[in-house]
């Protein structure tokens, strides 16, 4: 009889699973418990180094921005930290501070820095303090040569269409108002020579008008009297003025602009008048960077002065290339390469 080959297969597999449940067990493997390595913490570094900005919380926005901004790049790229406070007390002098620089009050500049003599502090424009130790000074620009010279520069060089017709109005009696008109006549000189007109100009009283002129304010005239003194600019046929920073109120600039003429000055008023071409200002942001690497090196005691920079350009008065060249006198009037005239 023949068997068939499942029925063969069934027995042998019954017979190898007996064999295999009938030998030795094998030893189970022990499970690995990971051991856990404590973590050790790095040591401490010292503090970074610590730069704070002192700023009113009543400054202007738009020149707080400016300090702001200019003081935390340089903060960065030096890799240090970065505060501004409205104030700064002994409390907030901390070991890693490195660099403070202040702006208008004094918070007690001097007994501060002599309570952090690890620390270099910049005073800009606060008056009565003197560099020393570790102060540093940002002192005010009193240019009243450089000034005029460059205004009489810029109006004759605005007005040449209108023949040159440009003047001042300033206080009576200012020594320093006399020097920038003298300058300011000089700038004229130096853009146009001769300065020729095509026409005569006279006065209501029939008298010859030569530019530039000028219109005094007695000292002893009442400030809410000051705009009628742009009337007398107009009287003379004046085109362009430049209003000096002492009597520029802005009910004198705007009047001065209400009578068709253009106007320039040390200072934009709030609100800004018609007609007002420019400013001219100590460049305060580029006198910090131009104090930052003294400061990082811990050099104290220093004066610096911060170079003037046309602000609140009005582009459709002074426009881009007339601006340039301005810009350009500017530059060569700071490096000494124009003589202003004045004997100075």
């Amino acid at each position: 009889m023949r068997i068939k080959p499942t029925l063969l297969v069934i027995p042998l597999l019954l017979l190898s699973l007996l064999l295999g449940s009938c030998g030795p067990k094998e030893t189970p493997v022990p499970t690995v418990i990971p051991t856990l390595i404590p973590t050790i913490a790095p040591p401490a570094t010292a503090s970074v180094p610590l730069v704070i900005l002192v700023a009113p919380a009543e400054m202007d926005p738009g020149q707080s921005n400016l300090y702001q901004t200019t003081v935390y790049e340089l903060a960065q790229a030096a890799g240090y930290r970065f505060q501004v406070r409205n104030t700064l007390t002994a409390a907030d002098l901390e070991p890693s501070l490195k660099i403070v620089v202040v702006l208008p009050p004094d918070p007690g500049i001097v007994a501060l820095a002599a309570a952090a003599p690890q620390a270099q502090f910049l005073a800009v424009n606060i008056p009565g303090v003197v560099p020393a130790g570790n102060v540093n000074v940002i002192g005010s620009q009193n240019r009243p040569d450089l000034v005029g010279f460059l205004f009489g520069y810029i109006s004759a060089m605005i007005t040449t269409e209108y023949d040159y017709r440009i003047g001042m109005i300033i206080p009576q009696g200012d020594p320093n108002a006399q020097v920038a008109f003298a300058a300011f006549r000089n700038g004229m000189i130096y853009y146009c020579g001769l300065c020729p007109k095509t026409l005569y100009y006279f006065d209501i009283y029939g008298n010859a008008l030569e530019y530039p002129q000028v219109v005094e304010i007695p000292t002893d005239e009442k400030v809410e009297l000051y705009p009628a003194y742009g009337r007398l600019l107009k009287e003379k046929k004046v085109a362009m003025a430049y209003v000096f920073p002492s009597i520029a109120t802005p009910d004198l600039v705007n009047a001065i602009g209400v009578e068709g003429i253009i106007s320039i000055g040390d200072l934009t008023p709030n609100p800004r008048p018609i007609y007002w071409t420019a400013s001219l200002q100590p460049d305060v942001a580029k006198a910090i960077q131009a104090a930052w690497p003294d400061l990082l090196a811990g050099r104290g005691g220093l004066t610096f002065n911060p170079p003037f920079a046309l602000t609140d350009v009005d582009p459709a008065i002074l426009t881009p290339g007339k601006q340039q060249l301005a810009e350009q006198v500017l530059t060569d009037l700071l490096a000494g390469r124009i003589n202003i005239g004045l004997g100075q």
